[in-house]
Parts: C-alpha cells; structure tokens; sequence
C-alpha cells in the first residue's frame, strides 16, 4: 500500500469513527456535547476532528446523513428479504425507532435543519424512503392486510408522534415503551383494526412537508 493509499484509508477511519462516536454522543448527551469528548470517544485528536469537520453544523449534517442513509438501507433489506408486503411494512415502521436521532437534531441544532434539508443526499434518501413506505402500504392494502381507511401519510404520523421520547425515563426504558406502543399501533393498523377513522385517508404530503416534491406516491 502506497503512503497515499494509507493516508487516504486513514483518513477514511477517522471519519468514521469520530461520525460513529458523534452518532452515539449525540443520542445520549444530545447536539451540544463538547467537541473534545467526540474526539476523545472516537480516539483522535481535536485537531484531527476540525480537519474532518470544521464546525458543529458540519458534523451535525454528517451525523443526520448517516443515520438517513443506515435507515435506507435497513428499509430496502425489509423490503428485500420479506415476501409479505405487511411484514415488511411492520420492520420499515419500526425503523421509526432510528428517525429519533434525527428528530433530535432537527429540534435541537439551529444551524443543521436547513442545509440538511437542501442536501441532494438526504433528499435522495427520503425520497427512496417515502416511496418505499408508500408502496408497501399500497401493496398491503392490496393483499388485505391493512385496513382501507388510512394511507401513507397516516403511518407516518403514527410513527413520528410515538417516537417523541416521554420524559422522565432512561433510555432503556423509553426504548420499552416506544416498541410496545408501535407494537399496539401496527395492530391497530391491521385490517379489522378498530372503528372507522373520520375524514379521509392522509398522503404523505399531508404529514411530511417535503413529501410533495420528494415521493411520487398518490396520497391515500
């Protein structure tokens, strides 16, 4: 291996590390954790951190797009490896639990939102994401395992509004808490799940402000 080789490779594991130690920090300190303890739980130098990133706002949208792209890649193995469109839109839905991160950040980090929003990467990602939900809710319908009234943009809201973290708890315990309440959700949405909803069913567009321009889907 050359030295360019090498450096290149080096800086490619630093990168990774201080994302992976930023990705864990952030979910349990929160954004504003002290750019030393990153650098110190990734096992680099603070000026090694400021070489990859040279501010907070860029390794906050390098976090954000890590876990946007671990949840895409987790929702097309749902889809790959499951041959029953419901399952596979159980497993997607529970991804949910991976959107906290992100939600965290959004809410927490003033200068993140914007730009993450613009980035062709994120917006690539949600986009397969969203359309990726929309059409396992189509397909789920189709078989008759998800009941008629409800659309995309419905499971969406489910499970954005049951992943907001109830305060007061550790987080092993909010973990408990948030699976079992998508675990009665998701039965919920099953077909003969309940009494009829009122108004119609919601597109993604109607819950997901950037749903309109980023997924194909129909609503409903």
């Amino acid at each position: 291996m050359t030295d360019g080789i090498r450096m290149r490779a080096d800086a490619r594991r630093n990168r990774e590390q201080i994302i992976a130690a930023a990705r864990t920090l952030f979910a349990e300190v929160g954004p504003d954790v002290p750019m030393e303890e990153i650098a110190r739980r990734a096992g680099c130098g603070i000026g090694t951190l400021y070489r990859r990133f040279p501010d907070r706002a860029s390794l906050i949208h390098a976090v954000g797009l890590d876990n946007l792209e671990r949840i895409r890649a987790a929702a097309r193995a749902a889809v790959a490896e499951e041959s029953d469109p419901w399952q596979a839109l159980r497993r997607v839905v529970r991804l949910s639990l991976d959107l906290r991160l992100s939600q965290r950040l959004s809410v927490s980090a003033e200068e993140a939102p914007d730009s993450f929003h613009r980035d062709p990467a994120a917006s690539a990602a949600r986009r397969e994401i969203l359309d990726l939900l929309d059409q396992l809710v189509l397909a789920a319908q189709r078989q008759g395992s998800l009941r008629r009234d409800i659309g995309a943009g419905d499971v969406l809201a489910m499970a954005i509004m049951t992943i907001r973290p109830l305060p007061g708890f550790d987080e092993a315990h909010r973990d408990l808490l948030t699976e079992r309440c998508l675990g009665l959700v998701l039965d919920a949405l099953a077909t003969g799940g309940g009494e009829p909803l009122p108004g119609r069913p919601l597109g993604l567009a109607d819950v997901f402000p950037f749903a309109a321009d980023e997924v194909t889907g129909s609503p409903g």
